[in-house]
């Protein structure tokens, strides 16, 4: 399909962009490529547009140069090089809620970023697909429908749901894909590249769920996470003897929520280098057989861990709120006729799959509830980055096929037929 002056969407001279967003960052890149360009936080920092001078900065003539700034106006902070230096007054705020962008104000800041500091070229060079939730309400779509054709000035435009995206990137049209993800799992099954919303399950243990329990192990455990910016230095220390560190002196004023978003990377970092899922429910026998996991806190303290790890992710498991009950009952909202072609292909995608063991453990739980009557296969990608990609990667698959290229919307098509063209074209 050429645009409005003869050019072709998706083809090898113009490069559509893939976004997808989501609770715990923003991936944005080039279709055709096999990773995104970038992977943003999904938090915003806004603080007062005033420049503060860090201790070695020297100001000219003693005083503070302020950049014509007004005293009301506002300055966003975008992406961690940005985000991660302690200012005064900078509140961090989420455009996100409950799976959909939910403060468009703050995203539109995003997107902003995105064409100027990461694909730094002009919007209106670039169909833009974006991926969805299977829940996203029809108002959401609409306004981002709006924002990308009336704002940016997108030649094209198309909203796909992850799930089915997720599916692609693992080679299958028809599949049932869960996905855990920062503020949830979800179960959907997709069939012939058709999402079934009706069918579709979620629960809102995921990634966050994890780092709390991580947070309240450690309190339990008498072990003090320090944020790293809070850390001038540390000396070296045997393990389990207590650290010994100097602080750094920090600018007053800093916010709770910035220091509370510091922290949480912390926990999460903790997260991502000792939990280990256990192939089989937890059992204090086989968890001390394994060897410990050493790890050291910004503080200096160090220990390793050993059976806690394993107890830890549990609750990605609990009975009614895990990944294998929600699979089960996805299966069980379809038809009949369908199941056994969904049995055959559970697709694994999001950041919680990639836990160690998590995948293993999927396996053999849902081998002990499947159906005798259906083949069971799980399938994930082997590299960590496929499985947390997964819905990007498929976009970007899908943005390249030339049979998709007639399935835009165009600026054209939108400026006749309005937001209508949506429920029509991306269903």
């Amino acid at each position: 399909m050429s645009g409005p002056n003869g050019m072709l969407y998706g083809g090898d001279e113009i490069g559509a962009l893939v976004f997808d967003p989501g609770h715990h960052s923003l991936r944005v890149g080039y279709a055709q490529e096999d990773t995104p360009k970038a992977d943003i936080p999904a938090v915003i920092g806004v603080g007062p547009a005033t420049h503060i001078p860090e201790a070695e900065e020297k100001v000219p003539d003693g005083n503070v140069t302020q950049s014509n700034t007004k005293k009301d106006e506002l300055r966003y902070y975008i992406d961690v090089t940005e985000l991660h230096v302690p200012r005064p007054g900078m509140e961090v705020q989420t455009y996100m809620k409950d799976g959909q962008v939910e403060n468009w104000d703050l995203f539109e800041k995003m997107l902003d970023y995105c064409y100027s500091k990461v694909i730094r070229s002009p919007s209106e060079h670039h169909p833009a697909l974006f991926t969805e939730a299977v829940w996203t309400t029809r108002p959401a779509r609409e306004k981002l429908a709006e924002l990308l054709f009336e704002k940016y000035q997108a030649p094209a435009f198309f909203l796909v749901k992850n799930a089915v995206l997720a599916a692609f990137a693992n080679g299958k049209s028809t599949a049932l894909v869960v996905d855990a993800g920062a503020s949830q799992t979800s179960a959907v099954p997709v069939i012939d590249g058709y999402a079934l919303v009706s069918a579709a399950v979620r629960s809102p243990v995921g990634g966050d769920h994890l780092v709390a329990q991580a947070k309240h192990m450690l309190n339990n455990m008498h072990i003090q996470m320090l944020p790293i910016y809070s850390i001038q230095s540390k000396e070296v220390i045997r393990e389990r003897e207590r650290a010994r560190y100097t602080l750094k002196t920090l600018p007053a004023g800093l916010t709770h929520t910035w220091q509370q978003y510091m922290l949480k990377r912390q926990y999460e970092d903790f997260v991502h280098c000792v939990a280990h899922v256990s192939e089989t429910a937890y059992d204090d026998r086989s968890a001390a057989s394994v060897p410990g996991l050493h790890y050291e806190f910004p503080g200096g303290y160090h220990q390793d861990f050993g059976p806690e790890r394993f107890k830890l992710s549990e609750c990605l498991f609990e009975q009614s709120l895990g990944a294998p009950h929600l699979v089960c009952a996805a299966a069980g909202a379809c038809d009949a006729d369908a199941r056994a072609a969904l049995w055959g292909a559970v697709v694994a995608s999001g950041g919680g799959a990639c836990a160690t063991g998590w995948l293993e453990r999927l396996a053999k739980e849902l081998a002990g509830r499947a159906p005798s009557a259906h083949r069971l296969k799980v399938t994930a990608p082997p590299a960590p980055a496929e499985r947390r990609f997964a819905a990007w990667i498929g976009g970007s698959i899908l943005a390249s096929i030339g049979s998709f290229q007639q399935m835009w919307i165009s600026s054209q098509e939108y400026d006749e037929g309005g937001k209508g063209q949506l429920e029509r074209k991306c269903p």
